[in-house]
């Protein structure tokens, strides 16, 4: 199967960059119910509908949920383009929707995907109210859990450009987790589902992103949906899109987390996640925060009347401004930062470091700046 292929064919070209919300995919939801498959199964804090979409007629039923965390949508446009494969009428198609039924919830958190925030409306991470099932999106979670009775959950998430494969110098790009289902992290038959699935979705990431797979931390937590799900004894998957080189919108990601459905489905239609790869699973490089989005390298500054040569290093923050995101660099830490990557690296020589305010690198200070004088960098960047 060539994954390339299917992706440039089937990518829903409606939906692009990181802000994503109802609006965006209602017109989605419109033109893909031709028989009935989407519900409105519930509504937010502040009143938005939460739509499912169902399809396929198979005995294995699969849930999937993304935009839990509302400023998480890599992977809502890798579903939407999943579910355009499932409705291309081709014989892959065919083959997945007699084998499946799937069912999913595009934008679980319509009120944080609106305002661009990790939290709901009321402030709560949906995250971690597995137990409490304090709000409205929570409890829709678990009641479709509980009546549609999944073989296999999909937690769709993003995760920040911090994150490194292991300390290798490389990103992670997609990352995966089994939970854990008990504080032990002990294996059992339904965790070892979910740790063979993801073997396999590696096996074929690393043709195309070779180190660049994380395996995210697996300490239990039974607040959190995934560690909640797994004990009560369904196999449940964690993804997490996390940065590609330069690819700040994650449309590049995006193709990956779709490589990654495609591959998950297919191994189970072929029944190729039987053996026991724990220890594929455990040779993944874990989740590390090693990387900047800025790496500035031998910088003069003067400190106390001294001059000194260190690093400094700035992170995007990402806020939204009329309904668009803007990357916003800021600094956030000086020192020697041994260990530590950049997705930006600009080595300074020597150069000496001034600005408009302090001519010192001061933390939570936008990363517009000069080297010598006459090398101006703007919101991180040389302005050229």
């Amino acid at each position: 199967m060539n994954l390339e292929e299917l992706f440039n064919q089937n990518k829903e070209k409606s939906i692009e960059g990181r802000y994503l919300t109802l609006e965006h995919i209602e017109p989605l939801l419109n033109k893909i119910n031709s028989n009935n498959q989407v519900k409105i199964i519930g509504r937010s804090v502040l009143g938005k509908p939460i739509y499912s979409y169902e399809i396929g007629s198979g005995e294995m039923r699969i849930y999937l949920w993304s935009q839990m965390h509302g400023n998480e949508s890599t992977t809502t446009k890798a579903l939407f383009d999943f579910i355009n494969v499932l409705n291309s009428g081709s014989e892959f198609a065919d083959k997945m929707l007699s084998a499946f039924t799937f069912y999913c919830i595009p934008i679980l958190n319509p009120d944080g995907a609106a305002l661009y925030t990790r939290a709901n409306a009321n402030k709560i991470d949906l995250n971690r109210d597995s137990q409490d099932l304090t709000q409205p999106e929570s409890k829709v979670l678990r009641e479709v859990f509980e009546a549609f009775k999944p073989h296999f959950c999909f937690n769709l998430h993003d995760q920040r450009t911090i994150f490194g494969a292991g300390e290798t110098g490389k990103p992670a790009t997609v990352s995966f987790l089994a939970p854990s289902y008990n504080e032990q992290r002990e294996i059992n038959e339904n965790r070892l589902k979910a740790i063979n699935l993801i073997a396999a979705i590696n096996d074929r990431l690393q043709e195309y992103i070779p180190g660049q797979v994380g395996r995210f931390d697996d300490s239990f937590n039974i607040n959190c949906i995934g560690d909640t799900f797994q004990y009560l004894g369904v196999p449940t998957v964690l993804f997490e899109a996390g940065h590609f080189q330069n690819d700040y919108n994650r449309e590049v990601t995006r193709k990956y987390v779709f490589f990654s459905l495609v591959t998950s489905f297919k191994a189970l239609f072929e029944n190729d996640i039987v053996n026991n790869r724990i220890a594929d699973y455990l040779n993944i490089s874990q989740n590390k925060v090693v990387f900047y989005d800025f790496m500035y390298k031998n910088i003069k500054i003067n400190y106390d009347g001294i001059e000194i040569i260190t690093n400094f290093v700035a992170q995007y923050k990402e806020e939204l401004i009329d309904n668009k995101i803007q990357f916003n660099a800021y600094i956030v830490e000086v020192g020697e930062l041994e260990n530590y990557f950049g997705h930006y690296v600009y080595d300074a020589k020597g150069a000496a470091y001034s600005d408009d305010f302090t001519n010192f690198p001061k933390t939570d200070q936008k990363a517009s700046f000069y080297l010598d004088k006459n090398v101006k960098f703007v919101n991180g960047l040389i302005k050229s």
